[in-house]
């Protein structure tokens, strides 16, 4: 079985995509850092080092930033990278899978599906897709 590779901090690709998907439900749900420390007792400082994936997060902890979150533990595992299997690399002009999870991981990202998922006609969906198909730079 192949070996995780490891961060500076004893920290693996795991614990960026656990803090990845932290930070994404966390802005989804319009909550700050430092709102989203205090509901479970810890600093800003902390929860962006969770974020970042700099340090990792123990299984109690998940657990109560799960709750503060309103998700199951098991949320953040979700797409996941697995130890020892191999991982598809995007094509050419394809974003991956953790490129595209980074980016709503931003207020942005956030703000951009919010605004999408509130325009209800499929007709109109489909017509800002094909524009913005047309913003793009090559």
């Amino acid at each position: 079985m192949a070996k995780a590779s490891i961060g500076p901090r004893g920290t693996t690709a795991v614990d960026t995509h656990v803090g990845q998907k932290m930070c994404a439900r966390r802005i989804f749900l319009g909550m700050s850092q430092k709102e989203l420390g205090n509901a479970i007792g810890l600093s800003f400082q902390q929860i962006q080092k969770y974020e970042k994936g700099m340090n990792r997060v123990g299984a109690s902890r998940l657990q109560q930033i799960s709750g503060a979150l309103g998700v199951s533990p098991i949320y953040f595992f979700d797409g996941a990278p697995t130890v020892g299997k191999k991982i598809s690399t995007p094509k050419e002009g394809e974003l991956s899978e953790s490129a595209i999870l980074s980016f709503l991981a931003t207020e942005e990202g956030a703000a951009l599906v919010r605004g999408f998922l509130a325009v209800k006609q499929k007709s109109i969906r489909h017509n800002l897709v094909e524009f913005i198909g047309t913003l793009k730079t090559k």
